[in-house]
């Protein structure tokens, strides 16, 4: 009898090793999508609204603190300069350098339900202008409070990563502690991937990824802005730039103008070290099942 409960203690303790190691893996390889929408989703067939809500994950999108031209917004169409094929896009009608002196933005935002939990990470795919006009520019930016940012509104950034052209030269900027981007938008242009994961409640890692050249990817970590604590909720696409010269028909070639945008998602990769607890249990049940056979 203590032969045959020995052997059957010491085949659950390989079982769970085995199950362990298959689970450590799991951990390490899997990301858990909670969230993800592209530009080529039926519910943008019609053209890009506030409102619309494709994929899955996301809240609908909102327009809230476009002006002075009521749209700003569309779904291109064109094959050049857009690199990422049918995108969200934003435009600016009447901003300098003419044909008018407005000073257009469009912005686009939607919620992440429930807030961005620590070990998540929100990911957006853009394709940025290379137009630049002095003291204006464009961001992506993860808010706090439900909604874009607009003047004297509750709304705040906790990160943002852009352009302002103040003697830049079209650098790209990343708010938050530790240091500014060393990408320019003649190093993005064909495509950005911009992975912004929560490590702490107010700490965070952002790496942004050009699609034609991933060596030179920045990364960097450091401590949110904003009020701490508050939770990541919203993710904004803003344009305060130059005016379009491919919307609402192409132009002569040119300098990139539109700031587009094809796809979001929220991922969740496992921390290894929840796998390891359970090897660390698997271990403790085969040393009892060696105990009990001496």
């Amino acid at each position: 009898m203590r032969t045959t409960w020995g052997r059957f203690l010491r085949r659950v303790g390989a079982v769970c090793m085995v199950g362990t190691a298959t689970a450590w893996s799991s951990a390490v390889s899997y990301a858990a999508l909670l969230a993800a929408d592209s530009a080529t989703n039926a519910a943008y067939d019609d053209g890009w609204q506030a409102g619309d809500n494709g994929g899955f994950g996301w809240g609908p999108w909102d327009f809230t603190g476009t002006y002075n031209t009521p749209v700003g917004q569309t779904i291109d169409i064109f094959s050049d300069p857009n690199d990422l094929g049918r995108a969200w896009t934003l435009f600016n009608a009447d901003a300098p350098p003419g044909p008018g002196s407005g000073t257009d933005i469009a912005q686009a935002g939607r919620a992440i339900p429930g807030g961005l939990s620590v070990g998540q990470t929100v990911s957006v795919v853009v394709d940025n202008p290379t137009e630049r006009q002095f003291f204006r520019g464009y961001n992506v930016r993860f808010n706090t409070g439900g909604g874009n940012t607009v003047f004297a509104g509750t709304p705040q950034s906790r990160l943002a990563v852009g352009t302002f052209e103040y003697f830049t030269n079209g650098r790209w900027y990343a708010t938050g502690t530790g240091g500014n981007s060393t990408l320019f938008d003649g190093d993005t242009n064909n495509g950005l991937r911009i992975d912004l994961t929560l490590t702490a409640v107010d700490a965070f890692t952002l790496k942004m990824t050009p699609l034609d050249n991933p060596a030179a990817a920045f990364t960097k970590s450091g401590v949110l802005d904003g009020p701490a604590g508050s939770a990541i909720d919203w993710v904004e696409i803003e344009l305060y730039n130059t005016d379009s010269d491919y919307y609402p028909a192409p132009a002569v070639p040119g300098a990139e103008t539109d700031f587009y945008a094809s796809y979001m998602q929220i991922s969740f990769v496992p921390e290894p070290a929840s796998a390891a607890m359970l090897l660390a249990g698997a271990g403790g049940a085969l040393a009892v099942a060696r105990r009990r056979r001496r």
